[in-house]
């Protein structure tokens, strides 16, 4: 199985992030993915759908994004306005999950759903038709550079098994590092998200063949 890799631009330098996204594509990477936080679904803040539409000049490859935000709804159209691609929400961050789901594919984008490290996979049962992408969360929601929680893998396994034939991608997100890349993907990923892994040192090329 092809894996891409999507480096979180979290770890970025914020003070030139046209030019880091810019970077990690000449670079190799498959999506661009960026993490929005609110400070109230999760402990930070981060950036607004004017960011995202700044930074879509500078690459064409697809914008995973990624909403640590409640509500949620609300939202959508402006992400996706602002040139989203992908747009991820979480399963805790929603009351009507396959509402939330028919809203960003009616819009034009694919539509992902997240779980948090305690969430089931379960939840996704009846909406697995309306998901493009499943992100599985490694690491609790709001920081860079947590530890993978190895938990995560039996999850990843469950989540491939339901997922079946379907064209769903299965991205891991949190503490993914060349050292535990290749259990990620045996586990049954292809979209590997990887922030300090990618911006550790500046030879972002070889960060990112290492992850591959």
């Amino acid at each position: 199985m092809s894996v891409k890799i999507a480096p979180s631009i979290l770890s970025a330098d914020f003070a030139r992030l046209g030019e880091e996204v810019r970077a990690i594509d000449a670079a190799g990477a498959d999506y661009i993915h960026i993490d929005v936080m609110d400070g109230h679904f999760v402990p930070n803040l981060t950036i607004g759908p004017a960011v995202v539409k700044a930074l879509r000049p500078f690459t064409t490859k697809p914008f995973d994004v990624h909403l640590m935000i409640e509500p949620v709804d609300p939202y959508i159209p402006a992400f996706v306005e602002a040139g989203s691609d992908i747009v991820t929400l979480h399963a805790e961050a929603t009351r009507h999950l396959d509402r939330s789901l028919q809203l960003i594919r009616s819009l034009g984008a694919k539509a992902g759903v997240s779980l948090n490290p305690a969430t089931s996979e379960q939840v996704l049962t009846y909406v697995l038709d309306k998901i493009d992408l499943i992100l599985v969360m490694s690491v609790n929601p709001g920081f860079g550079g947590q530890s993978f929680l190895p938990s995560a893998l039996e999850k990843i396994a469950a989540i491939r098994r339901m997922v079946g034939d379907r064209p769903i991608d299965i991205e891991v997100d949190g503490g993914v590092t060349a050292a535990n890349a290749a259990d990620v993907r045996e586990a049954g990923a292809n979209v590997l998200v990887a922030g300090s892994a990618v911006f550790r040192t500046s030879d972002y090329r070889a960060n990112i063949a290492a992850l591959r």
